[in-house]
């Protein structure tokens, strides 16, 4: 029995593909996610309860055009995961097969979704199930990150970025050029990054080593200048963070 989350930010599309998916006998539990965001915090919820665990998800039921983060971004972030879920993408257009198969979807379905096209995206997921390894053939770009500028996704540099700040769900990407809201939370940059030199300084700052210019003490208070912005440390952080910079220099 698979068990399966679909993801849609349209309400009524994500209602109806549930309804398809828990009608279908080979599907043991379905579960639904508004955004790609929501459905990332799922899926590490899932990993981090382990193959057989109460949380695990075999199959996603992707949509591809949604704010924030999109299906395509959230295929290949599931692409550095050591025991991703499969893919199946769900969708009203047509364009993005080459870019889905490219990240070794399972199936690549159109909207209006037909029961019977539905059910042979499940078979093949059934079929796929178990086998090793799992983890697909393309990797993400370890260098860049998506962000979305006026309806467009644009790459940024992971080294042109100085801090990351928490804004709730979200991450503001700070850049000697400007400032990215991304829909991933700081806690999972935290990770991804961590081999790349980002410390967290604060439950809100996490900071690139390369680009913190002072260390600055003043009444017991820490803080650093990153480019002519001042954040502050937490004492939680303070000593880790002087032993890094330490350690650097």
């Amino acid at each position: 029995m698979l068990r399966a989350l679909a993801v849609d930010d349209e309400r009524p599309s994500l209602e109806e593909l549930l309804y398809l998916l828990q009608a279908d006998p080979r599907i043991g539990s379905a579960e639904g996610a508004g955004d790609a965001t929501e459905a990332l915090r799922r899926i590490n919820r899932a990993l981090e309860s382990g193959p057989g665990g109460p949380e695990a998800i075999d199959v996603v039921f992707l949509d591809i055009q949604m704010p924030g983060l999109d299906g395509l971004d959230l295929a290949r972030l599931l692409t550095g995961f050591a025991r991703p879920p499969l893919v199946v993408f769900v969708t009203a257009h047509e364009d993005f097969a080459v870019q889905a198969f490219d990240l070794k979807a399972v199936d690549y379905v159109l909207k209006p979704v037909r029961k019977e096209r539905l059910a042979e995206a499940v078979r093949r997921a059934a079929e796929l199930r178990g086998t090793a390894p799992r983890i697909p053939v393309s990797e993400p770009d370890p260098d860049h990150i998506p962000v979305e500028l006026g309806g467009v996704t644009r790459f940024v540099a992971v080294d042109d970025i100085t801090h990351v700040e928490a804004q709730g769900d979200y991450a503001r990407l700070h850049t000697d050029k400007g400032s990215h809201l991304v829909r991933i939370p700081l806690s999972t940059l935290e990770e991804r990054w961590r081999s790349r030199g980002f410390v967290r300084i604060h439950r809100r700052h996490l900071v690139a080593l390369r680009h913190i210019g002072e260390l600055r003490l003043d009444a017991g208070t820490v803080s650093v200048l990153v480019g002519s912005e001042e954040l502050q440390v937490s004492r939680r952080h303070a000593r880790e963070l002087r032993d890094l910079l330490m350690r650097r220099t």
